[in-house]
């Protein structure tokens, strides 16, 4: 694979790209899932191909090919650095500098998912359903996942690279009904779970049929709940709702492309400008964020991004300032700051975008129950269920699947179908108390879309219990 790359690039500076990258790629993915405790899906699928990026006269042009053979890699770098040339209007591009280095990346693995029998993964799934029986529940689902990706990546700047990355997930769902309306809990997360670059030790480290009686138990009894009073109160949201949260108003909007504008057509842009950069109050002095494509575990960890630039930890929002952006070299390039080491492609057959990698909000100190003391009355929301934002990523509104009422610093009553409302800077800015390091848990998930064509990233996020004064909370439509 390392040598048809070099094929790819050398095709494309003789068909005279200033620059090139070619990435190969084989994959193998995995997805169960079970229903009412009978198998609905098994799906296993393979795929490899090369991806060719050139840059020619200053327009960017990319072109893949099935073929993981000589042939294929040089006719995908002459077809790529064909469309660059056959780009319209006068382009004037320059990337970041960077040191050419060269490494190997591998997730630790105690257990490859691929060895485990499919009996097994579907009779996993088919025990974390029955652990989920209840008489108000009806409809029970679970789902398992693996997925392996080898990648080489060469680059006409001297990057020579290899990973190979596993990843495992589950999850299981319990959707109750009754006069007329239904109600869903899901562990250890909504739509499908979490994932983690990890083997197998993962799902089976999840506890899927120790945790399915619970949720079972909280899904009927939300039939029963009362549902969340509209009202300016103190909200607390869980690790797993405000990961969600960091992803959708501040990941999103942190990704320098959409700040320039060049996703406007698909995903949506930014209230962000480039002149913010340190100048911006995202939050309260409380919020920290921070871009770790090192993060042990993390789904969007590597060794190297698909320009060739090197994993770091980096501050995005400091002290509740913003002081940096999600970036590829280009962009970094363009507003004269940082170095690239966002960019990321879904597979062979796509180009590499600016993507969010492992984006955490970082802990401060306090459990949930000192979260809580200092509420008199307010609401607890855990588990998201819907989500829409705005294509600047500045008003959102997000529904979860259970709350609870708070009275003079302790948990109430469960509500339903509670929705909490906001302005992206002014609800962070709001933000009063975050939870500690033994609140803090990562999330990850494998159905980020962005770009034409649709490429889905596979991201996480760590996020502690957090609180927030005087939001807009009610009940959805």
């Amino acid at each position: 694979m390392r040598d048809l790359c070099r094929t790819a690039v050398d095709a494309a500076l003789a068909a005279g790209a200033q620059y090139a990258d070619a990435r190969a790629v084989v994959q193998r993915s995995q997805q169960i899932s079970t229903k009412n405790r009978r198998v609905e899906t098994v799906n296993d699928a393979e795929s490899e191909g090369i991806g060719v990026r050139v840059l020619v006269g200053g327009a960017w042009g990319f072109a893949c090919s099935r073929r993981l053979d000589a042939a294929g890699a040089r006719d995908a770098a002459q077809r790529g650095a064909a469309f660059a040339r056959a780009a319209p209007g006068n382009h004037a591009r320059a990337l970041a500098p960077l040191e050419a280095r060269s490494g190997t990346y591998r997730t630790p693995v105690e257990r490859d998912p691929f060895a485990v029998p499919l009996a097994d993964k579907i009779g996993l799934c088919l025990r974390a359903e029955e652990a989920a029986q209840h008489p108000g529940v009806k409809v029970t689902t679970a789902a398992a996942r693996a997925f392996r990706q080898h990648k080489h990546l060469v680059t006409s700047e001297g990057v020579e690279c290899e990973h190979e990355v596993v990843e495992c997930g589950a999850g299981v769902d319990a959707i109750a009904s009754g006069d007329g309306r239904h109600q869903v809990r899901s562990y250890p997360s909504a739509f499908g779970g979490s994932s983690a670059q990890a083997g197998w030790e993962y799902v089976e480290a999840l506890g899927l049929e120790r945790e399915a009686p619970r949720i079972a138990e909280e899904a009927a009894a939300l039939l029963r709940a009362d549902a969340c009073p509209s009202s300016m109160t103190t909200l607390v949201v869980d690790s797993e709702q405000m990961a969600l949260q960091v992803h959708e108003s501040v990941g999103h909007p942190t990704e320098l492309d959409r700040v320039y504008g060049t996703e406007a057509a698909y995903a949506g842009t930014s209230f962000l400008s480039p002149s913010d950069l340190t100048s911006l109050r995202y939050g309260s002095p409380l919020m920290h964020v921070t871009a770790d494509s090192t993060t042990p575990g993390g789904l969007g960890t590597f060794a190297f991004d698909d320009e060739g630039v090197p994993a770091r930890r980096e501050p995005i929002v400091a002290d509740g300032v913003l002081v940096a952006f999600l970036t590829s070299r280009e962009t970094a390039e363009q507003i004269g700051r940082g170095a690239g080491g966002s960019m990321r492609a879904e597979t062979w057959n796509r180009m590499p975008l600016v993507r969010m990698t492992n984006l955490h909000l970082e802990p401060g100190a306090g459990t949930l129950d000192d979260l809580l003391a200092d509420v008199d009355e307010g609401v607890y929301v855990q588990n998201n269920r819907s989500w829409s934002i705005d294509d600047k990523r500045l008003n959102f509104q997000f529904g979860t699947q259970i709350a609870w009422e708070i009275r003079k610093g302790a948990l109430g009553r469960m509500l339903r179908d509670a929705v909490y409302t906001g302005m992206t800077p002014q609800f962070w800015g709001s933000l009063d108390a975050v939870g500690g390091p033994e609140t803090w848990t990562m999330y990850g998930l494998t159905n980020c879309g962005k770009g034409q064509p649709g490429q889905s990233a596979h991201v996480s996020h760590g996020a502690p219990v957090a609180r927030f004064r005087n939001v807009q909370v009610g009940v959805k439509p």
